[in-house]
């Protein structure tokens, strides 16, 4: 939104004075601090709010070791000043004629919308089964088709006629370490139904890794770090030198940074980045009120959100493969739950103590503290290691 002020006024005296509005480097770092604030402000207030209206009501999930219900009575749907603090830094610092903030913006809220609902019905019928499974997936396909085909589609040709649908999106396939001029393959039309199963199962993934105090959060503002980075490099001017030898004689020669790297170029990456930036801001304040002992537990509108937000970056930045690798510690977590169900269908037999993995860690005795931190170590390593493979290409 600044910026479309700064657009407006940079003939004039106040425009010039407002010239550093049109720097990305400026409105990301401006987003996440006022995200930061803004949850540190509102947080308490919200907190209040939530344990007042849910007073009484058991927020602990039935499938979970018996040490949890001490957090019992503890608010949940703490998500809802997540989504806040993403939204309103969102709007504030980003470009809002970009369609990929736009896209990103609907699956985050959208699938924000679907936790609500789900949150909600837990809490109205007392008991911890929400929404149907079945639902909630017919609702993420839902949000994300319409910033897919809504948002990051075109309908209509040059001549402003309408005409079949046109996908904005690259869908070309980026692998980590193999730069794009090696291998590119394109996907066409079935790059839509690849990436809904990158943002469902990043949703889903999320969703099932909040189940400990702080567990889910510091992931998320680690990955969305990392997202930040990645799509800068892909969407920013900035340019760098090379040396080009012509008949002997050397020159330099300016370079786009996303071609020197050989990532796919995304336009609007560098908005996308003030995205991200709303989200560790988001990120950072919530986990002041959820590091453990929880104050207030995040719930799936915060859950499915954040991974509805991340599986998003991944479409949108064009890195669906690396995010596995980001996402180390939420694919995981659902990549234990796959094999817990998958093993006792077809031997009668629990891989796992209990599933997601986290909770096996608990049934072994280690300290909810320590597997908290040791899983935040993990996340940071995975980030690491993504944005280690754009040199490395």
């Amino acid at each position: 939104m600044l910026i479309l002020l700064y657009e407006w006024l940079k003939d004039t005296e106040v425009g010039r004075l407002l010239n550093f509005l049109r720097y990305p480097t400026f409105r990301i770092v401006a987003a996440g601090v006022a995200s930061l604030l803004l949850g540190m402000f509102v947080g308490p207030r919200l907190i209040a709010a939530l344990r007042l209206k849910q007073h009484g009501q058991s927020n602990v999930r039935e499938d979970t070791p018996d040490t949890h219900q001490k957090k019992k009575g503890t608010p949940t749907m703490g998500g809802a000043l997540i989504l806040l603090c993403i939204a309103v830094g969102t709007f504030v610092f980003a470009d809002l004629r970009s369609h990929a903030v736009w896209a990103a913006l609907v699956l985050t809220l959208g699938y924000g919308f679907i936790g609500f609902l789900d949150d909600w019905l837990k809490l109205s019928k007392r008991n911890s089964k929400g929404l149907a499974g079945r639902y909630k997936m017919v609702l993420q396909t839902v949000f994300y088709l319409i910033a897919v085909f809504g948002l990051m589609c075109s309908w209509t040709g040059p001549d402003g006629s309408f005409s079949g649908p046109t996908l904005l999106l690259d869908t070309k396939l980026t692998l980590p370490f193999v730069p794009t001029h090696r291998f590119n393959p394109d996907f066409g039309w079935f790059y839509v139904v690849f990436a809904w199963v990158v943002v469902v199962g990043t949703s889903n993934a999320v969703n099932i890794t909040d189940g400990l105090d702080g567990l889910a959060i510091m992931p998320t503002i680690i990955a969305a770090s990392a997202f930040a980075v990645l799509c800068y490099v892909a969407g920013s001017s900035i340019r760098l030198s090379n040396v080009e030898t012509v008949d002997g004689v050397a020159r330099l020669v300016a370079v786009p940074l996303w071609r020197y790297l050989g990532v796919p170029e995304v336009p609007g990456g560098a908005e996308l980045s003030v995205f991200c930036a709303s989200i560790v801001g988001a990120g950072i304040s919530f986990l002041w009120f959820n590091a453990y002992p929880a104050s207030v537990f995040m719930g799936d509108i915060g859950s499915l959100a954040l991974g509805g937000a991340l599986g998003g970056l991944a479409m949108l930045s064009k890195n669906e493969v690396v995010s596995a690798i980001i996402h180390g510690v939420f694919f995981a977590e659902i990549l234990s739950v796959m094999i817990q169900v998958t093993s006792f269908k077809l031997t009668g037999k629990r891989v796992f103590k209990m599933a997601p993995v986290h909770h096996h860690f608990e049934l072994k005795g280690m300290a909810e503290p320590k597997i908290i931190v040791r899983f935040w170590i993990v996340a940071i390593l995975c980030s690491g290691v993504a944005l280690l493979s754009i040199k490395l290409r």
